[in-house]
């Protein structure tokens, strides 16, 4: 509240005149609207055509079925290992790399304990890669080196 009594304005909001462009523009949207309305429904329902015989549609209706009748247990699971995630994002503060390790570290650990098996599988596969590309590197360096 104001200690001081100020006198009552009387304000209007007076709209600026529309230019002869914006009329134009104005006139032309209302004529063509029936047929932007027609061109929208066609593009639609031949878009959804298209995207019901794709194999993405097969991919997600699988989805959508193992989400509604999940396995036991599955809903527990994937809350704790999108909770790691966060608390991976929580103590990753500061560096850029950190908002990236720490999160998919967590996670990667919070998952290797639910699914040991495909941990195990994923972990042997990333090894060979790893190794791989190591010895690329290896490769790479010494040919560099010997070059010189």
């Amino acid at each position: 509240l104001s200690l001081y009594s100020s006198p009552a304005r009387e304000t209007k909001y007076v709209e600026n005149p529309q230019t002869q462009l914006e009329e134009g523009v104005s006139r032309l949207r209302h004529v063509m609207e029936p047929y932007t309305a027609w061109c929208q429904s066609e593009l639609i329902d031949s878009s959804k055509v298209k995207v019901d015989s794709s194999l993405c549609s097969d991919f997600f209706s699988e989805g959508c079925e193992f989400l509604q009748n999940p396995p036991a247990g599955f809903y527990p699971r994937l809350g704790v290992i999108g909770f790691a995630g966060i608390v991976g994002l929580f103590l990753a503060r500061g560096s850029k790399i950190k908002k990236l390790v720490y999160p998919a570290g967590l996670m990667g650990i919070g998952a290797s304990m639910y699914y040991p098996q495909q941990a195990v599988a994923i972990a042997k596969v990333a090894g060979t890669h790893l190794y791989d590309w190591s010895l690329q590197g290896y490769i790479a360096v010494e040919s560099l080196w010997k070059d010189n």
